[in-house]
């Protein structure tokens, strides 16, 4: 499959890149610095900007599926607008390319804690992720009012980190789930797994779905 990745360099997208390589997908990597990425026979990278619609439908063009790990960095103060500028132009790019299979890394925060409550409304939701998860939350809004793209959004659990590729994990909806601890995690492999699984295998079109131990 010829996979187009937009934010191939960072820490969920290069666990992405390097899943789909390893199932041999085709992968054009769009990163801020291309330069970074390990040559691959079925990898090329690409420079484009995110944030121009008609660039990015001139890169994702001919390709099957897009997926979308852009993040502006939690660190910018500007992440919010950012984040939402990007992911505007990335679905109205790929709608122009004329692709209908679009995928995009989102966040734990708008997954439900309980019924009717999302993590990123908890008083005890860490400020410096929030920002950041409010723009993913507004994302999926975006996507759910879309009427024209397969779209998929998977959230990891609320830890994500860097581990195993275990292949052993659980999905969900719209909660987060927890495991037999009451915690909320997943490796970063075993989300690059199942986000690949969803692109050979479709099976949460026009959802969101979560994972986890």
């Amino acid at each position: 499959m010829k996979i187009v990745l937009i934010g191939a360099t960072g820490f969920v997208g290069s666990a992405i890149l390097r899943e789909a390589l390893d199932r041999g997908h085709e992968v054009t990597a769009i990163a801020r610095d291309p330069e970074k990425l390990q040559p691959h026979a079925k990898l090329r990278p690409q420079k484009a900007d995110v944030y121009n619609a008609d660039e990015v439908a001139r890169v994702v063009a001919g390709h099957h599926t897009v997926i979308s790990a852009f993040n502006p960095g939690w660190a910018n103060p500007d992440i919010y607008d950012l984040q939402i500028k990007g992911a505007r132009a990335i679905i109205d790019g790929v709608k122009k390319a004329g692709i209908k299979r679009l995928l995009f890394v989102g966040g734990a925060g708008s997954l439900e804690v309980k019924p009717g409550v999302q993590s990123v409304d908890l008083p005890e939701f860490p400020a410096e992720y929030k920002q950041g998860a409010l723009a993913t939350r507004e994302t999926l809004n975006l996507l759910r009012k879309e009427p024209s793209l397969d779209w998929t959004i998977l959230s990891p659990s609320a830890d994500l980190f860097p581990g195993e590729r275990t292949g052993k994990f659980r999905l969900g909806a719209d909660q987060l789930l927890r495991d037999v601890k009451g915690e909320s995690r997943i490796s970063v492999q075993d989300y690059a797994l199942a986000m690949i699984d969803e692109v050979e295998t479709p099976q949460h079109i026009r959802q969101r779905f979560t994972v986890g131990y």
